[in-house]
């Protein structure tokens, strides 16, 4: 019995011992296969994030559905995540490659309101830090033009250093230039000269080179040499080829017509195709771009047998808020047809609403890129059509001839706007609320096309002086030149004859001093914010043109009426 009894507690104690080992192992595998579990899981979770925005990337909640193309709120939080300044830097470290989304270029018109390199350092790195990839820089008057091309440069045109900085402000924020060079219309910068003018298709006309000429063909490759020659690295060069007006009215395109060497469309296809051979056998490698609208009016057949399609991509423009996107497919066929392989779109952020408009209207301006947006959907019906990029317009002239429209730091809330609806595919509360942090608004209101706040960019206090000047120096000025007592008692014919009775005239006297004082000290202290930015050229014209027309009538009252009071109710003269 008491052997028996030992060998039955060491039993127990052995079955003891098993069972805590037993229990040590499970604690251990517990330890080791919950960390491996939880990385497992965070590492299939990271595989579903987004590494980049794409450019048809879908977000948020609708903004009342009326602006938005997709929806998609779980991915809309994951790209606001991934839309950080840490994120956008990151961008510019990356090497270059838009295939799968295309390029976002932005279009920057010299021919009017050149800012000076000052305030292009200061944009630059707004325009990388909001998806930008590369300027469309139309220089027209404004490149330094040397020799036989000098006469063509304006007075206020940039150095050929200034054009080396902004090539290096450009590499910096990893911005490619992309030089547009008209070579066939809107040349009116050229043949206004005398020297050039026997080179126009229609005498009386400056808008388009003859094409006949074999001397518009040699000035057209110098302007290209010379600018080309100060932009070695970009890889794209736009060559205009729009609005070709009077085309077929010279001497020559008569002649060309009547002896049955071609129609209109095709004196343009050799015209265009004489330029791009000459960019083609003479700088390898560089992609070429035109507007399309020449190209909407001629035969498939003749497009294709002409063979520009080889070395020349259009870019599609339509600038209309609601255009026509059947319209746009119906292109887009047409250039499959003409044996076109690539293709690029521009819209508009602004100078597209008014040939005088001096206030964007984001509104406007963002339902042509979400009308974009549904073009480049419908590329799916495409395949063999490969989508290159989207050059978003900020035209600063209709043309060379016409008046300033809307001024780049006015049109910045609709840059920033538009580049978000194109950034995340669609325009949402999320959208809308990144697009206010970056211009450092707290609101924006559509409808009213105003914003709430101070701002923080480059030139906001040009877009509140000119909103405020826009708001009410017409109305201010209008009621108070309407008054009764002024067309009763100091009209027109009283200040010529120089007969008004005092009495009368200290009744309005101190209200017009006043107004007229007010907004000269405020047009003052505008023209010194216009001078931080532009030339005083610019300066000039854009207050001859939107303030002038107001402040000199005030201007011409106040004169008189300090004249005339004095007189003392003397008989007429």
């Amino acid at each position: 019995m008491g052997d028996a009894g030992e060998t039955l507690k060491h039993g127990r104690r052995m079955l003891r011992i098993n069972a805590l080992n037993f229990l040590r192992f499970l604690v251990f595998l517990v330890v080791i296969l919950v960390p491996l579990k939880i990385y497992s899981k965070s590492k299939t979770t990271q595989s579903h994030t987004p590494k980049s925005i794409n450019f048809l990337r879908t977000n948020g909640n609708s903004l009342g559905g009326k602006y938005q193309v997709m929806n998609s709120a779980k991915e809309a939080i994951q790209q606001e995540k991934v839309r950080t300044k840490p994120a956008a830097k990151a961008r510019l470290d990356q090497p270059k490659d838009h295939r799968s989304s295309g390029m976002r270029v932005v279009h920057l018109d010299l021919k009017g309101a050149q800012p000076k390199l000052s305030y292009l350092k200061q944009i630059f790195p707004l325009l990388a830090s909001i998806g930008v990839h590369g300027i469309l820089l139309e220089y027209e008057d404004t490149f330094p033009y040397s020799e036989d091309l000098e006469i063509l440069k304006s007075t206020s045109a940039f150095s050929s250093a200034d054009i080396s900085t902004i090539q290096q402000l450009a590499a910096s924020n990893n911005l490619e230039i992309i030089p547009l060079i008209q070579t066939f219309g809107h040349m009116e910068f050229v043949l206004k000269h005398n020297k050039y003018w026997h080179l126009r298709e229609a005498e009386r006309y400056p808008n388009s080179l003859n094409p006949h000429l074999p001397e518009s063909l040699n000035l057209v490759k110098e302007i290209l040499t010379q600018i080309l020659a100060k932009h070695q690295k970009s890889t794209w060069l736009h060559i205009g080829g729009d609005e070709v007006y009077h085309l077929g009215e010279s001497t020559e395109s008569r002649h060309w017509l009547k002896e049955g060497r071609g129609d209109i469309g095709q004196m343009f296809l050799k015209y265009i195709k004489e330029v791009g051979s000459f960019v083609v056998n003479n700088y390898p490698g560089l992609k070429l771009l035109m507007w399309d609208d020449m190209l909407r009016k001629i035969n498939n057949k003749k497009i294709h047998e002409c063979g520009i399609a080889d070395y020349i991509t259009p870019m599609m423009w339509f600038y209309q808020p609601k255009f026509d996107i059947a319209k746009a497919e119906d292109l887009l066929a047409k250039y499959v047809d003409n044996g076109f392989r690539t293709i690029w779109f521009a819209s508009a952020f602004k100078g597209a609403t008014g040939v005088n408009q001096i206030r964007t209207p984001i509104k406007t301006h963002l339902e042509n890129h979400l009308q974009w947006l549904q073009v480049i959907q419908s590329l799916s019906k495409f395949p063999s059509l490969h989508f290159q990029g989207l050059a978003l317009t900020g035209w600063q002239r209709y043309d060379h001839f016409s008046t300033l429209c809307e001024l780049l730091p006015v049109a910045i809330p609709s840059l920033v706007v538009c580049m978000q609806a194109v950034t995340f595919g669609s325009f949402t509360n999320e959208t809308k609320a990144k697009a206010e942090e970056i211009l450092g608004f707290k609101d924006i209101d559509l409808e009213d096309n105003f914003s709430e706040g101070n701002g923080t960019f480059a030139g906001v206090e040009i877009y509140h002086m000119i909103d405020w000047i826009y708001q009410n120096l017409e109305y201010e000025v209008t009621d108070i030149l309407e008054n009764y007592r002024i067309k009763g008692w100091f009209s027109h014919y009283h200040r010529k004859h120089r007969f008004a009775n005092p009495w009368n005239m200290e009744r309005f006297g101190n209200k017009i001093i006043q107004l007229h004082t007010q907004w000269e000290e405020y047009l003052g202290k505008f023209r010194e914010q216009m001078e931080k930015i532009y030339f005083p050229d610019t300066v000039e014209e854009w207050v001859e043109v939107y303030v002038n027309p107001y402040m000199d009538p005030l201007r011409e009252i106040v004169k008189d009426y300090k004249e005339i009071i004095t007189l003392m109710a003397a008989p007429k003269q």
